[in-house]
């Protein structure tokens, strides 16, 4: 489903954070961290428990240089996925974390 879609859905109603974690996903392939930031904390507020969505929102938050906010969704998404046994997200975002010093 494209973007468009997706946007359409959400102005319908159909607010949720798997929606809000795709159209953050789409709006990283575009380049539009902006909105993918805007997306992705909603789909971390929505469901603090989704890693994938933690991961995805540091990603956002560093494209835009917002490299202490990014270290916050970092820890935060791995303290969510060890906490659910996805250690491979942990795992990944510990890298990121890393590289961010």
């Amino acid at each position: 489903m494209d973007r468009g879609s997706l946007e359409k859905m959400l102005e319908q109603g159909n607010d949720n954070a798997l929606l809000r974690y795709t159209l953050g996903s789409l709006c990283l392939k575009e380049q539009d961290a902006e909105m993918a930031v805007h997306h992705l904390a909603e789909a971390v507020n929505q469901d603090q428990n989704h890693s994938a969505s933690w991961k995805l929102y540091g990603k956002a938050l560093v494209a835009l240089h917002r490299e202490d906010e990014a270290r916050q969704a970092y820890q935060k998404g791995i303290a969510v996925a060890e906490a659910r046994g996805d250690v491979q997200a942990a795992k990944e975002m510990g890298v990121f974390l890393k590289r961010l010093g």
